[in-house]
């Protein structure tokens, strides 16, 4: 029997959906699951987006261009212009979701063998997609102690090899919400210009920033806009996960290029969710000001209720909607396990994303787990305390 692919083996697992069929099987013994482990809002999507679901319009739902709608790139020039990013429509290439920016900002620029460095802890599928195109992560670790902020320059000098071709960031990040500061984007503009590297740099949370600090894109850092690829969604900001709508975005017209011909080979982006992301852009402020609203009650509610559990210490996060918290076990992903196989209180559990599968570094993260607040305050503090009666039940076993 013919094996699998190298590449298939080195796949990781998503330390966000792996405990998913202990997480169905709870349910199905009737156990209700709070589920804080996928960045997945509970919020409802813009009824403007959904009337322009509801009213398609089309009698064949064709192929879109390769690179999306001209309109739809029109609309994203405008909302990046609000935030101090000018664009041209060109620069912007609409891809499915911003996994698909990911992984064709890989395949555009890296070799087989070529090293990206990633502060860690970071997003889980970043190591999917680098394993997807025959890439290299090497990691710079961040620690809970300081919060998570991004490690010295000498610690992202100390990797820096022949191979190494990039730097990817998360701003705010996923999985740990830190928002790096100017100094720090500084820090990283002057080892992307020193060393003559691509900066990738994810920011789709930019919404969620919780903090009076301005807002820092890689599109604002002088010097290396040839070197930055942006990556973007309508995912988290709109509710609008399951329309797999994306962007890259650069004004590196060689990587355009390079881009442009794998988005060739996967033919267009979805037809239906451009429609609706583009519905989604403009006339909706009041609808993000709500949303807003409601993140930084929720992460009040979650914080506070974490850091009040004995033994549990979570920092602020000033971005996104997650946090990394730091639990009294050994093992966090036998424990979120546990809460999903063998416990229940009140016929009610919680299901968290253990953290060690968002570091690379063997080892790390292994009393962490990360939590998303994104169910309402009422879910959110029934949660909490479950997560407490968990706690006590598991580290009171015989």
């Amino acid at each position: 029997m013919p094996g699998i692919s190298h590449r298939g083996e080195e796949m990781p697992s998503s330390p966000i959906r792996k405990l998913t069929p202990l997480a169905n099987e709870a349910k199905a013994r009737g156990v209700k699951v709070y589920q804080l482990n996928i960045g997945q809002p509970d919020l409802p999507t813009p009824q403007k987006a959904l009337d322009a679901l509801h009213n398609v319009g089309r009698d064949v739902l064709e192929y879109s261009p390769s690179q999306g709608f001209l309109s739809l790139r029109e609309k994203l020039v405008d909302y990046y212009s609000r935030y101090n990013i000018n664009l041209t429509p060109d620069d912007v290439i609409v891809t499915s979701g911003g996994s698909e920016a990911v992984l064709f900002a890989f395949l555009a620029c890296l070799n087989p063998g070529d090293e990206i460095i990633v502060p860690e802890p970071a997003y889980a599928n970043y190591m999917a997609f680098a394993v997807s195109a025959g890439a290299v992560i090497k990691s710079v670790t961040s620690t809970i102690e300081t919060g998570f902020a991004l490690p010295s320059v000498e610690k992202f000098e100390e990797l820096i090899t022949e191979r190494t071709k990039a730097i990817l960031i998360c701003n705010p990040n996923n999985p740990t919400g830190y928002l790096y500061t100017r100094a720090e984007m500084n820090r990283i503009r002057d080892l992307v210009k020193k060393y003559d590297l691509y900066l990738f740099s994810d920011e789709v949370y930019r919404e969620f920033i919780y903090t009076g600090s301005p807002y820092i894109s890689a599109c604002h850092l002088e010097g290396i806009e040839e070197n930055v690829v942006l990556i973007d969604s309508v995912s988290k900001r709109y509710s609008e996960c399951g329309i797999r709508i994306g962007a890259l975005v650069t004004k590196n017209t060689a990587v355009r290029d390079a881009v442009m011909k794998f988005c060739q080979a996967r033919l267009s982006p979805p037809l239906v969710g451009q429609i609706v992301a583009e519905a989604s852009i403009e006339g909706t402020e009041e609808y993000a000001a709500e949303v807003y609203e409601e993140y930084v009650e929720r992460r009040k509610c979650l914080v506070d209720g974490l850091n009040r559990i004995p033994g549990v210490y979570s920092p602020i996060p000033m971005g996104a909607f997650y946090t990394v918290a730091r639990l009294p076990v050994d093992d966090a992903e036998k424990f979120c396990a546990w809460c999903l196989s063998d416990f229940d209180y009140e016929g009610e559990t919680v299901m968290m994303a253990p953290a060690c599968g968002f570091y690379s570094t063997p080892g790390m993260g292994l009393d962490e787990v990360r939590i998303a607040y994104v169910l309402k305050k009422a879910d959110l503090q029934r949660a909490i305390f479950i997560l407490e009666k968990a706690l006590e039940a598991y580290n009171s076993r015989g």
